[in-house]
Parts: structure tokens; C-alpha cells; sequence
């Protein structure tokens, strides 16, 4: 029986027994190539008919050192470091995970962010561990009942942490998403706005929009301007919906109160990053997502793409259709 070879782009995950498990019907290998590992050429080695991947690009020269490629999963949802029109026009599949049930974790991630930054969380440990004690009005908190929280993008994790921010007080819910069903908002208790009147109303702005030509950095300085100094900009969904070095300045000058941030442009994060250095962000490492729950939903899921395709059926989640 012929090995179907799966090359697995890292930084991946510290074992892939669960896609093992799903694909052993298909005789598959599953090949490793590290982050410190030239792709192309190890894929030219490999010789693979699918790739599975997170972070790392998939454009011409990865496609090309692949004759045999059939489908590119990615595990997630984002799939912008593919080139999506190029696997159309050479008939490989490209899928995505939308369906592993990350929306609990990546909204309870928007609030911890959004209380970390909002208590001040960080910098209270840091100081009591330097012995201070006491600190009070010297650091000011405001107070959010009855507050305004703006969506920026509402689907599936937009709704969740919608509930959830309405559990803490949050008396008003506006979000901006072209796609949101009316019905749904108006049982939500949701009022369908624009960007700029989000901007302009919310105490806390929490970012839930794909990153496409279109919503790349619709964040920016102009839309920044429009905020309320007392605002808090929570991101759990892509680095590049913001303009990150407007968004520092404007920390940095005070014209906000503060960010949560998960996500970034260029991940890993660079060590000259502006916003490593602002006062009242707390970051996190693209973590929102993972529990060891949705750890496994997510990689049973992008296996069974490929199980798909090796069956000769499309993708569930076909993300480049022709």
C-alpha cells in the first residue's frame, strides 16, 4: 500500500498521535519540519500530499516544491498565510477548522484580557512583589457599571463574549458586523452599528473580525482618535486588524486606558514590537484559543479534511473553492 506522506509545518503541537490515529487507514506518515528547517526544501524531500499548518506561509515556493500536493489544512480559522488563489488555480484543496469549539475559550480569554487591564492586574503583582502596598488613587480604576462594550466583528466568539461581558454589567452591547442577523442581535440584546460609532461609544472595543484586504488595520490612527480616553481595545482575533504602531502612541500619550492583546502582526512577536513597552497592556502568546478540549477537536478536525480528500470527497471546510 502506497504511504500517503502528512508534512506538519512547525511550531506545531508536541505530538500528533490524534492525526496519526485519524489517518492510519491512508497508510500515512506524518513528517515533521521545524521552525528551524527550510520548508521548501523539506518539502521537496517529502514529497507530501497534504500540509497541515498554523502560523507559516504557504505561498508558490512551498506549493511548488510539492508536485504531489492534493490539500493545505490549516489548523484554525485564519487562513491569510495561504495563497489561496494560487492552490485554486493549481486544484489544491485548502481547509480550515472553524468548528472546534474554541469560542468558550477564546471569549473567556477576551475577559480575562479586558479584567487584567481594567484591575490592573499585572502591575498591582509586580509592585506588591517590590513591597509596595496600598497604591490606591495613585493608580486610577474606573468604574464600568452600565458600561458600553463594542464588538468589532460578531460571529460565533463575538456572541459568546457578548453574553459574557453582559454578565459583568455591561449594560449596552453595540457590535459592527455587516453579517449579523438582525433576529439574532435583537435577541441579544445587541444594537447594529458602523465602526466609527462603535469607536466613538464603547468603554471596551473587543476585536472578533477576520483579517482580510478589506479589515487590515481598520484599527488605525484616525479610528483611535475616535476613542474614549477611558477605553480599554481587547484583540483575541488577528494582530493585523490594528495598526500597532498608532495604537502604542496613543498608549503611550494616554488618549486610551489601555489594551489586551493576544494577537499580532508578525508572530512570534518582534523584540522592538512599541507595544512590549506601553503602560497598561497586558499580552499573552496567540493563547486564546487553546484548551486541552479544543486542543483535540482542533487537530481531529484538520485530520479529517485530509481523511476527506484521500477519499477523494472535498473538504467540509472548503476555504478556496472553484
Amino acid at each position: 500500500m502506497k504511504t500517503n506522506t502528512v508534512a506538519v509545518l512547525e511550531p506545531g503541537y508536541s505530538n500528533y498521535k490524534i492525526e496519526t490515529a485519524v489517518l492510519e487507514h491512508h497508510n500515512a506518515n506524518i513528517a515533521i519540519v521545524t521552525e528551524q528547517e527550510d520548508a521548501v526544501s523539506s518539502l521537496s524531500r517529502l514529497d507530501p500530499v497534504a500540509v497541515m499548518v498554523r502560523e507559516r506561509t504557504v505561498s508558490a515556493a512551498e506549493m511548488d516544491s510539492c508536485p504531489n500536493l492534493r490539500v493545505i489544512v490549516r489548523y484554525g480559522v485564519g487562513v491569510d498565510n495561504i495563497d489561496l488563489d494560487l492552490a485554486r488555480s493549481r486544484g489544491i484543496y485548502v481547509a480550515n477548522v472553524p468548528d472546534y469549539g474554541a469560542e468558550v475559550e477564546v471569549s473567556e480569554h477576551a475577559i480575562a484580557l479586558y479584567l487584567a487591564v481594567q484591575r490592573r492586574i499585572v502591575e498591582r503583582d509586580a509592585e506588591v512583589r517590590q513591597g509596595k502596598w496600598g497604591i490606591g488613587e495613585a493608580a486610577t480604576i474606573y468604574g464600568r457599571n452600565n458600561a458600553v462594550l463594542g464588538l468589532i466583528g460578531c460571529g460565533r466568539i463575538g456572541l459568546q463574549a457578548a453574553r459574557k461581558f453582559k454578565a459583568l454589567g455591561f449594560a449596552h452591547l453595540l457590535a459592527a458586523d455587516p453579517f449579523l442577523d438582525r433576529d439574532i442581535a435583537e435577541a441579544e440584546g445587541i444594537e447594529i452599528v458602523d465602526i466609527d460609532t462603535v469607536c466613538m461609544q464603547a468603554d471596551v472595543i473587543s476585536l472578533h473580525a477576520p483579517l482580510t484586504p478589506k479589515t487590515r488595520h481598520m484599527i488605525n490612527a484616525d479610528r483611535i482618535a475616535l476613542f474614549k480616553e477611558t477605553a480599554i481595545l481587547v484583540n483575541v482575533s488577528r494582530g493585523g486588524l490594528v495598526d500597532e504602531v498608532a495604537l502604542a502612541k496613543a498608549l503611550s500619550e494616554g488618549r486610551l486606558f489601555g489594551a489586551g492583546i493576544d494577537v499580532f502582526e508578525q508572530e512570534p512577536i518582534h523584540k522592538d514590537n512599541p507595544l512590549l513597552t506601553c503602560p497598561r497592556t497586558v499580552i499573552s502568546d496567540h493563547t486564546a484559543w487553546y484548551s486541552e478540549r479544543s486542543l483535540g477537536i482542533l487537530k481531529q478536525n484538520a485530520a479529517l479534511e485530509i481523511d476527506r480528500v484521500l477519499r477523494d470527497d472535498p473538504p467540509k471546510n472548503w476555504v478556496n473553492k472553484w
